[in-house]
């Protein structure tokens, strides 16, 4: 068998994204900004941003959170987030040169997604700034980066997520391999009270197109 010199091995990155998009159990534990699902008798902890942790059930209740893990060389953890939005935020963000996981949790529990996604289109540096650990310049450039990357219209689609029938439409796509911004698409057109099978059909006829 043929061995591989370490020499030519390629290194671990500092941040490795393994696809584990969502996660469904029983709400265990409730300690800010971490909580603990229990799916299956296997206790997962999660950690959260405040704006999420507001928006979960009771525990002992179920639970449905879509995720972020991440794999450093001295850990692993897994990010929830109960909207798609939040979860694209956080992944715009650690994205950015200097801005780490627990950065971006900061950011997204001291503002809502379209706080931030004002914040992003006007340039407002007094809004990040309020965010503790955030200081002038590091916000200044968060914002300079974020530009074009980062619309109004997030804002709105978080509060239009946080529909149930929506948010299982979106979770079913999410499923089937469409990525999140398709997902986002698809179900921003349906009419206000379909259901969710109606939804999931007529969001797939829209992503054959």
């Amino acid at each position: 068998m043929e061995s591989i010199h370490p020499a030519n091995m390629h290194p671990l990155k500092h941040y490795i994204d393994i696809m584990i998009g969502r996660l469904s159990g029983i709400l265990a534990e409730k300690n800010p900004p971490q909580i603990l699902v229990d799916v299956g008798g296997v206790g997962y902890l999660v950690d959260v941003p405040m704006s999420t942790f507001y928006n979960l059930p009771a525990a002992g209740d179920k639970v449905t959170l879509l995720t972020h893990f991440i794999v450093r060389e001295d850990a692993q953890i897994l990010f929830g987030f109960g909207t798609a939005t939040e979860r694209d935020a956080f992944r715009q963000l650690v994205k950015i040169s200097g801005v780490g996981p627990r950065t971006a949790l900061s950011i997204l529990s001291g503002l809502s997604v379209s706080d931030l996604a004002h914040a992003v289109s006007t340039q407002e540096v007094g809004r990040l700034v309020k965010v503790p650990g955030i200081g002038k310049k590091t916000a200044e450039r968060l914002l300079l980066e974020l530009k074009g990357k980062f619309g109004e219209d997030l804002g709105v689609a978080d509060s239009t997520v946080q529909s149930e029938t929506q948010s299982d439409i979106v979770q079913a796509l999410l499923a089937l391999g469409y990525n999140d911004k398709e997902a986002r698409a698809a179900f921003k057109h349906l009419p206000a009270d379909i259901g969710v099978a109606e939804g999931i059909k007529q969001a797939l006829r829209a992503l054959s197109k």
